[in-house]
């Protein structure tokens, strides 16, 4: 019944089971991970590795609740995956598992089976070295926790999910996961190195990430962090595509979370994530890896330094990364772009008994008049007629023209080259030496006038206004107290406020731009959010919304003609803001196409 109670919350679903033996097989030294389910899991999961394998006398005790390997003489000290000793007993108490194991020096492999709890005796077996786990018939023995497992195809996809999530933080393992829908993910090996994870991360998040994702390496104090974070106009619909490591351990944190969503505040849309794949490495001492059952979660001793160090670093390497915009961005207008089938093709059969020659003479093609061809030559050829109607046309079908047909190399040679035309009064075609390029001005103005708003407001105190009666806001101890320890922060974006007895703050100042404001739900949302993180963001987020909204009426409105320097202006404070690649809103400001795409478009290559 302790095993059971255990499993409860250690083994939730088959992807949980999976889990826990491919830790196991990753703390055993395993180059090689072979994953086989059944039934979503619930029928068979089998996990085979090369790893160290389990001595023949040490084989009992592993299935023994509480016996581990894994730990050194100080507990605060955890660089494993599993220290516990509760995967495998937890297992055997809710399904029929079967252990088989080798080590190096043995001359025979040893198994021995748990079904239900029941552990059979020792035994000899064949195997090479390694171990080989396999677990039928889960919650056979606890028919109530079926009731609550989801379809094949869900439990399938939720296995999936988990190697993969694993397998990003060991490069150097091939994993291979194989059901019997007959889908199977193969991820070769690569290496330890930055180059070997970034192939990785590529064979489980698709080729397009990482020709759409800004490198991470930086540290403060004792920790620090790598990875590679999206640009801001390669996003998501949800966050399953975040993936975060703490000393190579898989988790889903809240703190992380939260410093991501930070990080990308003002340059994705509310409805979008930023795809990213974190690795913080720190002193095990730092952090607690044992406050969940399935060590999803972790605690840090300083919560603030990892936060600040994510925001920081991530905002800094968008700052230096420039502007940059999706390549799916021109995947989608290459597609836009593509010719339909040819209207003088021949129509297909009418229908599934006639043939295609019956049909096409059927449909009245014996009646063809070339003279109504579409295809027809021109009846006045192309002499000088014609052409004098060429020359009497405007010289471009565009709103604004930017410049002759020469134009300086410098322009050229930057990044978002020399603008050439404005087309419907909102769309600035520009070009470099290999491609061309339409800004959204509307969108890009907008960019640029808030960042020169953010730079204002925040290198120097927000101007505030006295408030002609102090609004006395009743808070629990604890949050009053946090908002006074704050108060020096809070002045500087032009609240000021003060302690006023137990329990409650006196508001006198507020932010000028915040205008009439709810200051009781203000200042209760500050208490959270330093509840919650240690920050006072709430405030800054507010002052950053409403700088956001003052760029969006202050920007190039759409429908304006914009002169040829105006536009080459646009252009050049583009290049030097950073994140202007997107605008407030998290639209992208621009889209490029490439020489090559337009050639293949054309059929020249």
């Amino acid at each position: 019944m302790i095993n059971q109670i255990a499993a409860g919350e250690v083994i939730e679903r088959p992807a949980s089971v999976v889990k826990e033996l491919v830790e196991n097989a990753l703390d055993a030294g395993a180059s090689r991970i072979e994953i086989a389910t059944a039934g979503g899991g619930l029928n068979l999961i089998r996990v085979i590795d090369d790893g160290a394998g389990i001595p023949e006398n040490e084989l009992e005790l592993a299935v023994s609740r509480h016996c581990t390997s894994k730990l050194s003489a100080d507990i605060h000290d955890i660089r494993s995956l599993g220290f516990r000793g509760e995967a495998l007993p937890s297992i055997g108490s809710v399904s029929r598992l079967t252990i088989r194991s080798r080590t190096a020096t043995a001359d025979a492999a040893s198994e021995i089976s748990i079904s239900g709890g029941e552990v059979s005796s020792l035994r000899p077996a064949a195997a090479n070295r390694g171990t080989s786990v396999e677990v039928r018939d889960l919650f056979f023995a606890t028919p109530a926790r079926l009731k609550f497992m989801k379809g094949e195809r869900a439990e399938t996809t939720a296995i999936g999910d988990v190697v993969k999530r694993i397998a990003i933080a060991f490069p150097a393992v091939r994993f291979t996961l194989s059901g019997a829908d007959r889908t199977t993910i193969d991820l070769p090996a690569t290496d330890d190195s930055p180059e070997g994870r970034l192939r990785r991360i590529a064979q489980v998040m698709g080729a397009e990430f990482p020709e759409n994702s800004i490198g991470l390496d930086a540290a403060r104090e004792q920790v620090r962090l790598a990875g590679h974070v999206s640009i801001p106009s390669y996003t998501r619909a949800n966050s399953l595509q975040q993936y975060a490591y703490v000393n190579g351990r898989p988790v889903r944190d809240k703190l992380i979370a939260g410093a991501i969503r930070g990080a990308f505040m003002d340059v994705l849309p509310r409805d979008r994530h930023a795809v990213t794949v974190l690795f913080l490495t720190l002193d095990p001492a730092l952090v607690d890896v044992n406050v969940h059952p399935a060590k999803a979660d972790v605690r840090f001793r300083d919560p603030g330094l990892v936060r600040g160090l994510i925001v920081g670093a991530t905002r800094q390497a968008l700052a230096d990364a420039g502007i940059r915009t999706a390549t799916t961005g021109a995947a989608g207008m290459m597609s836009a772009f593509r010719p339909g089938a040819p209207s003088y093709g021949h129509p297909g059969p009418a229908n599934g008994h006639r043939s295609f020659d019956a049909s096409y003479r059927a449909s009245g093609a014996a009646f063809f008049d070339p003279a109504r061809s579409p295809q027809r030559p021109l009846d006045t050829g192309f002499g000088e007629e014609v052409q004098a109607i060429f020359a009497a046309a405007p010289v471009t079908s565009a709103d604004a023209r930017a410049g002759s047909g020469v134009v300086d190399e410098t322009q050229l040679g930057a990044q978002l080259g020399a603008a050439r035309a404005q087309v419907h009064a909102n769309y600035i075609v520009s070009q470099t030496q290999d491609s061309l390029i339409i800004v959204d001005q509307h969108a890009a103005h907008e960019r640029l006038v808030y960042e020169a708003l953010k730079q204002a407001m925040h290198s120097r105190p927000v101007p505030a206004q006295m408030l002609l009666i102090p609004e006395i806001v009743d808070l629990p101890e604890d949050d009053a107290e946090r908002l006074a320890s704050h108060a020096e922060t809070l002045a500087r974006f032009g609240l000021g406020l003060e302690r006023f007895g137990p329990g409650a703050v006196a508001v006198r100042e507020t932010p000028s731009m915040l205008g009439e404001t709810n200051v009781g739900q203000l200042i209760r949302d500050l208490a959270d959010e330093i509840a919650d993180n240690d920050t006072t963001d709430t405030l800054k987020d507010r002052l950053d919304r409403i700088a956001a909204t003052m760029a969006c009426h202050g920007s190039v409105r759409s429908g304006r003609l914009m002169k040829p320097e105006e536009m080459n202006a646009l252009l050049r404070q583009m290049e030097a803001t950073p994140g202007s690649g997107t605008c407030n809103h998290g639209r992208p400001t621009y889209i490029e196409l490439k020489l090559a795409d337009i050639e293949r478009l054309f059929g020249r290559r």
